[in-house]
């Protein structure tokens, strides 16, 4: 069993900055592949990006692409994702999940979730 905490959402302006973090209960948090989705009003989850169990590899939806990056400290069963040049589009609740499959196929484990507001 896997728990996800999220941390780090908030309001923000236009052009901003924020970085969230998911913080991973559990033995073998190096084993999952950890992701982010967002789920906006009115419209359906969809997927940001994903992190490797090591680390190493990482891929995004085209509509973050080089402007969120997602890490992850093993040691620290904790994964981040970093988001800059933030507009009012990506104002979402933000969600931590965990796949034990890499590309994430259907995540194992969903955090509670964390506001992301962005402001004009």
């Amino acid at each position: 069993q896997v728990q996800l905490v999220e941390s780090g959402g908030g309001l923000v302006q236009a052009g901003g900055s924020l970085r969230l973090s998911c913080l991973a209960s559990g033995r073998t948090f190096s084993t999952y592949a950890m992701g982010w989705f967002r789920q906006a009003p009115g419209k359906e989850r969809e997927f940001v990006g994903a992190v490797s169990g090591g680390g190493s590899a990482a891929y995004y939806a085209d509509s973050v692409k080089g402007r969120f990056t997602i890490s992850r400290d093993n040691a620290k069963k904790t994964v981040y994702l970093q988001m800059n040049s933030l507009q009012p589009e990506d104002t979402a609740v933000y969600y931590c999940v965990a796949d034990r499959s890499y590309p994430i196929q259907k995540p194992d484990y969903w955090g509670q979730g964390t506001q992301v507001t962005v402001s004009s």
